[in-house]
């Protein structure tokens, strides 16, 4: 899968860890957000799944408008205080956060990820980039580790 590091293969058949590839059709933002919402329920985190399908459904949808590749999406919550999310396809040029005006019809889903996430990014891969997000888990305090 794009971006996959081999840390990334290794949490593969961890619990708390899961992993998907789309292909870049019209279809991916749709099973994206089953496959994210479908987890969260079995990992018991159902508190977060709205937010953490929104955030997940403007990253894929902004990866399907400008990459040709697939679209891989990782979801990482261990015993921490959050989940990790991460969105990766083939094009290395990272996203940029504009502002919409009211008129826009996109330009808005990097400012949901920026407010609604605890902190947020980008990395470049070896053949394309992944954008993140965490989220603060209810009931679990983050630490200045994590």
């Amino acid at each position: 899968m794009v971006g996959v590091s081999d840390s990334a293969r290794a949490l593969a058949s961890t619990p708390g860890f899961a992993e998907w590839s789309f292909p870049a059709e019209p279809g991916a933002v749709r099973a994206a957000r089953t496959h994210v919402r479908d987890t969260l329920r079995e990992w018991g985190l159902e508190a977060v799944t709205d937010v953490t399908v929104l955030l997940v459904s403007e990253l894929v949808t902004n990866s399907l408008r400008y990459a040709s590749g697939p679209i891989g999406v990782r979801m990482y919550s261990r015993a921490g205080p959050s989940l990790l999310v991460e969105v990766s396809d083939p094009l290395p040029d990272p996203p940029r956060e504009r502002t919409a005006h009211p008129d826009d019809e996109g330009g808005r889903g990097l400012q949901l990820v920026a407010r609604s996430a605890r902190r947020w990014g980008t990395r470049p891969g070896n053949t394309g980039k992944t954008v993140w997000f965490e989220l603060t888990l209810p009931g679990r305090r983050p630490t200045a580790d994590t």
